[in-house]
């Protein structure tokens, strides 16, 4: 599929910009684009059937919340295992983010990654080793590497403006 309708490319550099915190989010957008609700909404069920979106995400502004103990956790997973490991990272209600990556050997072995936020750096550690009680994986080498800094976060940006 391609967005030769001036309407799609319209609503897709609307929709980039993510959804606002109001009421009837949809409508918010429609207005945006020049569209109305139900016009937003039957596109965005058309790209998703056709497999143009696959789903909607979240970017959640942590430290706004209070959550200002982000850590990133690297996994030393042996290969067969990590499928299963990372789909059971996932699952778990503390993981935010969980993603496998191409070791970069020998200085760095990690493999499956996962983000945990918290409070302060000693919950993001209690809650790590509950998670790696409960899953066995105490005995895997994982590391916990705290953000020192923040940066914007953004959704995906598919249509740039052209000087």
């Amino acid at each position: 599929m391609t967005l030769a309708d001036p309407a799609d490319r319209a609503l897709l550099a609307a929709l980039q910009d993510g959804l606002g915190p109001d009421a009837r989010p949809y409508a918010a957008l429609a207005a945006r684009c020049g569209l109305n609700e139900d016009e937003v909404l039957q596109r965005l069920q058309r790209w998703r059937g056709c497999g143009l979106i696959r789903r909607f995400g979240l970017v959640v502004h942590h430290r706004a919340l209070g959550y200002t103990a982000n850590a990133m956790v690297v996994w030393d997973v042996p290969d067969e295992r990590v499928d299963e490991v990372g789909r059971r990272l996932a699952a778990e209600p503390a993981v935010h983010l969980c993603y496998r990556r191409r070791r970069a050997l020998p200085r760095w072995p990690f493999n499956l990654y996962c983000m945990v936020h918290g409070r302060d750096r000693a919950t993001v550690r209690a809650t790590v080793a509950d998670i790696a009680a409960r899953l066995g994986l105490e005995d895997v080498p994982h590391r916990l590497l705290f953000s020192l800094r923040r940066f914007k976060q953004t959704g995906a940006r598919f249509i740039h403006d052209t000087p």
